[in-house]
């Protein structure tokens, strides 16, 4: 009986499986949206607003006493 269910996932497992990676113009697409993604985070991280805020962060977590 295990057989036999084994057979049958195997079967629609190959019938369901037959993109196994994505295309060139997937890769592409997807190269150019991370490195919009980090230029809109290096944007941000590096104004003023958040370069203040984090390092009076770090200054706080420099100063806490042990």
């Amino acid at each position: 009986m295990a057989g036999w269910f084994v057979r049958r996932v195997r079967g629609r497992a190959r019938r369901l499986g037959g993109d196994a990676g994505m295309t060139t113009s997937e890769y592409a697409v997807g190269t150019i949206a991370a490195v919009g993604f980090a230029g809109v985070l290096y944007k941000v991280v590096t104004s003023d607003a958040v370069s203040g805020t984090l390092q009076a962060v770090v200054e706080r977590a420099l100063d806490v006493p042990f």
